[in-house]
């Protein structure tokens, strides 16, 4: 049976919603790409047996590609924000996000891979109606509820137990909504604007332009991962029971086993004013490399932004999100040399980490010359701090290269092409 909505439904209140998905979705990828660049490279010189490098080669598979899926979870949040006539959110917190901001007790921090870090992604990822503890540290200090308010037309968020719980809430209000509105009226966003296959591979890059699209859109989320309704073999939650199964078959053989580098909890860039749960970064080469991380994040997000400024068929709408999602690969290069590099004095055994700091907004660029001139003046700032690091060090390369490449693809292009 089709649940009902308990209360008003507003378009208004839906993109309220909306932008606390796109949030919620990026937190994850954020914190399942620390954990990722953290695992050692699966060599045996980093002192790993034969069977303990095969494993955690393939543990750093598996959770880049549940990174994957939850950008294309974002990819699709999007894609229904603008059906109904709303902006993408592309910003969000920075981390630690303070207990309490999000329900469902949920903590959300970077920390290095651990049997206690992926107790907390299965907790996150748990079906409704699982018994999944949370990490021991991510256990919140209290318990968050969202208390009901009386009407009000400024929107405030749902209180939920689960993430599946909460794309449930979406879908009860989206159907009230065209129930009230009809169909027709609901999903008046211009398709055009959307990203779809013909921008990207990415699942979630589907069009939507009516409830059933929007509702398979919310499905495939749900059932891929985020709080599956059934149990599925290759769900996020099953994979990660599975990496935990293996986890301590491995710790039970070798007690020394090690798979993650000491990566920091809550990287920071500047001095804290409350260090609290936070490691400062201080070795200069660390924060070189994290700042290099961060800016690439941050322009990636800006590019995602301008393709969803401009309609297809502009060239530019391909051209922004290829670039964007290339430079994923530079941010996996600067993220894994962070995570091998001293933090500090202060922090002794303890290295650094690619913080994912964000920028206080990341919303589009007016888009035309301007906007495109400014992507290209960006990647050429980014390639000059990467080409002064350690030129001999491959990721330091890598990066480069794909600094590089990027610029000419955006100069290759007419900054007010429409073909």
């Amino acid at each position: 049976m089709t649940k009902k909505s308990d209360h008003p439904v507003t378009r208004e209140g839906l993109l309220h919603a909306l932008y606390e998905a796109a949030e919620l979705e990026q937190d994850l990828m954020c914190t399942y790409l620390y954990a990722a660049f953290s695992l050692k490279d699966g060599e045996e010189e980093e002192g790993l047996l034969p069977q303990e490098a095969e494993a955690v080669t393939r543990w750093r598979r598996a959770i880049i590609a549940v990174a994957v899926d939850e950008m294309s979870h974002l990819a699709a949040v999007w894609n229904i924000t603008s059906s109904l006539g709303g902006a993408p959110r592309f910003g969000r917190t920075n981390f630690p996000l303070e207990p309490g901001y999000l329900p469902a007790n949920m903590v959300v921090k970077l920390a290095p891979f651990s049997e206690e870090v992926l107790q907390h992604f299965i907790y996150l990822e748990r079906p409704d109606g699982s018994d999944e503890p949370d990490g021991e540290s991510f256990a919140p200090p209290e318990i968050a509820v969202r208390t009901p308010v009386p009407l009000r037309l400024t929107p405030t968020g749902y209180d939920y137990a689960t993430i599946g719980d909460f794309y449930q809430r979406v879908e009860t209000d989206l159907r009230s909504l065209v129930d009230r509105l009809g169909e027709r009226e609901v999903f008046c966003g211009d398709p055009a604007l959307q990203l779809s296959r013909t921008e990207t591979w990415l699942r979630g890059a589907t069009e939507v332009v009516d409830l059933d699209s929007a509702l398979a859109a919310l499905t495939e989320i749900v059932v891929e991962g985020e709080g599956a309704p059934e149990h599925r073999e290759n769900s996020h939650f099953a994979q990660f029971l599975t990496i935990r199964d293996e986890f301590r078959e491995l710790k039970a053989a070798n007690s020394d086993f090690a798979p993650a580098h000491p990566a920091a909890v809550n990287p920071v860039l500047r001095k804290p004013p409350h260090p609290e749960g936070k490691v400062w970064l201080e070795n200069p080469e660390a924060v070189a490399t994290v700042d290099v991380a961060n800016a690439i994040y941050v322009l990636a997000l800006r590019l995602l932004a301008g393709a969803y400024a401009v309609p297809r068929p502009d060239a530019r709408k391909a051209l922004y999100t290829g670039c964007a999602i290339a430079l994923m690969h530079a941010i996996d290069a600067m993220g894994t040399r962070a995570a091998r590099l001293p933090a500090g004095p202060s922090n002794p055994g303890c290295n650094a980490g690619v913080s994912f700091t964000a920028l206080r907004e990341a919303s589009a660029l007016p888009q035309g010359p301007s906007a495109h001139k400014l992507y290209v003046e960006r990647m050429d700032e980014l390639y000059a701090a990467v080409d002064a690091m350690d030129v001999a060090d491959p990721k330091c390369a890598h990066v480069g290269q794909i600094l590089q490449s990027q610029a000419a693809r955006l100069r290759s292009t007419p900054d007010d092409s429409v073909a």
